[in-house]
């Protein structure tokens, strides 16, 4: 895979109600990951700690031409370690529970060609911006994707809807996890966006649109989207990683004389 130049930023903020904040997010090239945690007593914020953590780890092994399967993994290690600890915590506190969101960019080959590998459990979202248009990317594991999906009410209901923050995926769930994966070409996401719905619920997408599409410095963009959301109400903990593919990096170990004397080598110094 060809080593391609990406500018990126992060920004996370506990918002203006919550008093811990269960947002973690990795910015570890080629790997990106915002994880959103829920559960009491620290739960949500080790849960979503412990999925950073397994893909940091990946990101030290990361082989772009195993993507999926390594990324597959790294669920799974972070989902026995969440229900490792929340078997541990459930000794002295029966029912407490701990679990997280998780949305995953990496660049991954496929079939020769460099492209975005994208995973999502729960209602974090991606994003991508191509020629100006915001794309959301993930599909929802909510309740009220649900009803979307099946016409039972409107877009306009949903952002209303008592139960649209019931999420039906995530990591830490008795049930087992199913992540959805996603493969684009670089091309078609010239930005992404990872955010916790502690931007997305606060803010709509012509906002989210707006400010990608305003604001140059993926540093800054994502500052500007976590400030917005906290300026809406702040009402959850808020985290946006901003990832732009700038173009693909000149190959700086390529030596043209050595490569000349080995192809005159290799055709026996014919001319």
């Amino acid at each position: 895979m060809r080593p391609v130049d990406l500018h990126h930023g992060s920004a996370s903020d506990v918002g203006l109600v919550r008093k811990v904040n269960e947002d973690s997010l990795l910015v570890a090239p080629p790997v990106f990951v915002v994880a959103d945690g829920m559960g009491g007593h620290s739960g949500g914020d080790v849960a979503s700690r412990l999925v950073v953590e397994e893909f940091e780890r990946l990101s030290h092994e990361y082989d772009p031409t195993r993507g999926a399967e390594q990324v597959a993994d790294a669920f799974v290690r972070a989902q026995a370690r969440i229900v490792e600890y929340t078997q541990a915590q459930r000794a002295t506190a029966p029912g407490w529970h701990a679990g997280t969101t998780a949305v995953v960019a990496a660049l991954a080959e496929d079939d020769g060609e460099t492209k975005w590998l994208l995973a999502n459990l729960g209602d974090s979202r991606i994003y991508r911006l191509r020629d100006g248009e915001l794309d959301q990317v993930s599909v929802d594991h909510s309740v009220v994707q649900e009803l979307l999906d099946a016409g039972e009410i409107s877009s306009d209901e949903a952002a209303s809807h008592p139960e649209r923050h019931v999420i039906t995926r995530a990591l830490g769930s008795p049930e087992g996890i199913d992540p959805d994966f996603f493969l684009l070409p670089l091309a078609a996401a010239e930005r992404l966006l990872l955010c916790s719905d502690g931007v997305s619920g606060m803010i709509d997408d012509g906002a989210i649109e707006h400010i990608l599409n305003t604001v140059a410095d993926p540093r800054d963009a994502a500052d500007a989207l976590v400030r917005a959301a906290l300026e809406a109400g702040g009402r959850d903990n808020a985290t946006a990683v901003v990832v732009d593919v700038v173009g693909l990096v000149r190959d700086t170990t390529y030596d043209a004389a050595r490569q000349r004397e080995s192809l005159e080598s290799k055709l026996g110094g014919r001319q």
